[in-house]
C-alpha cells in the first residue's frame, strides 16, 4: 500500500465512523476531508459496497444474492452484491451458511439468486471449483469487501503471497511495517469473510505449526497441500 493508498483508507474510516455514528452524509463528506460529495459516490462507494445513505442505515436497502455449490472441501456459499462477491465461506450445511451471511448482513436484503444464475455466477464456481482440482492457481475475482484501514492492508498483502508460499503472522506484520503487530494481523485474518480470494489459508505460525483457520485446520491442511 502506497502513502496515497493508506491516506486514502483512513479517510474512508473517519467517513464510515461518522455514518455510523448517525451524521449526515454531507457532514460526513466534509468532516472526512473529501472535497465533494462526487468524490466520495465514485471513490467511497465503491469500497463501502453500497451507497453512503445505504451504509449510514447499516446496509438496509442493498441486495446480497447468494447460491450455494459442492466442492472438494464441502459446501461453499457465495454472496454478492451488484459489485462483486462479499461472502465466500465453507460449511457442512447450507442453511448454516446462510444464517451467517444474514449476520453479517442484518439490515440488508439477503435473497436467493435467480435461477438461471448469471454468468458471472458460473464464472466464479468455474474458477473456485478449477482451483480446488489443482487445475488454477490464482484467482482473480470481484471484491465488495470492506473494514477498517488497518484490514483492508492485510487483505491485500494475502493476496500477493504467491501460490504455494506460506508466511508466519510475524512477517506479514513486519511486512506491514508494524514489526509488533502480529496478534493484530491474526485479528484481521479471522475477520475475512471471503475464503481462497483472500488466501488466508497461507498464513502459519513462526513455529511451522499451521494455526488457526476460520473453515477448520483440516480445510487448511488440504489447500496446502494442493499448493
Amino acid at each position: 500500500m502506497t502513502p496515497r493508498e493508506y491516506i486514502a483508507a483512513a479517510r474512508l474510516q473517519r467517513f464510515k465512523g461518522k455514518l455510523r455514528r448517525g451524521d449526515s452524509v454531507d457532514a460526513a463528506v466534509y468532516d472526512a476531508g473529501y472535497g465533494s460529495s462526487s468524490r466520495v459516490y465514485e471513490k467511497a462507494a465503491r469500497n463501502l459496497g453500497m451507497t453512503p445513505a445505504q451504509y449510514r442505515r447499516r446496509g438496509e436497502g442493498v441486495v446480497v444474492s447468494y447460491a450455494a455449490f459442492d466442492t472438494p472441501l464441502g459446501t461453499m456459499m457465495i454472496g454478492a452484491t451488484d459489485r462483486g462477491i462479499c461472502f465466500a465461506q465453507f460449511g457442512e450445511k447450507e442453511a448454516q451458511l446462510l444464517e451467517r451471511l444474514q449476520r453479517e448482513y442484518a439490515r440488508a436484503t439477503v435473497v436467493p439468486m435467480r435461477k438461471p444464475y448469471h454468468p458471472d455466477y458460473e464464472r466464479w464456481v468455474d474458477a473456485i471449483q478449477r482451483y480446488l482440482c489443482g487445475e488454477r492457481t490464482s484467482l482473480d475475482l470481484p471484491l465488495d469487501v470492506s473494514g477498517t484501514a488497518f484490514q483492508l492492508r492485510v487483505w491485500k498483502y494475502l493476496q500477493s503471497i504467491p501460490y504455494g508460499v506460506v508466511q508466519s503472522y510475524g512477517e506479514i506484520a513486519k511486512a506491514l511495517g508494524k514489526p509488533t503487530a502480529s496478534r493484530a494481523v491474526g485479528s484481521a485474518i479471522g475477520s475475512n469473510a471471503v475464503a481462497l480470494v483472500i488466501p488466508c489459508h497461507r498464513v502459519i505460525r513462526g513455529t511451522g505449526e499451521l494455526g488457526g483457520y476460520k473453515w477448520g485446520s483440516a480445510r487448511k491442511r488440504t489447500l496446502l497441500d494442493l499448493e
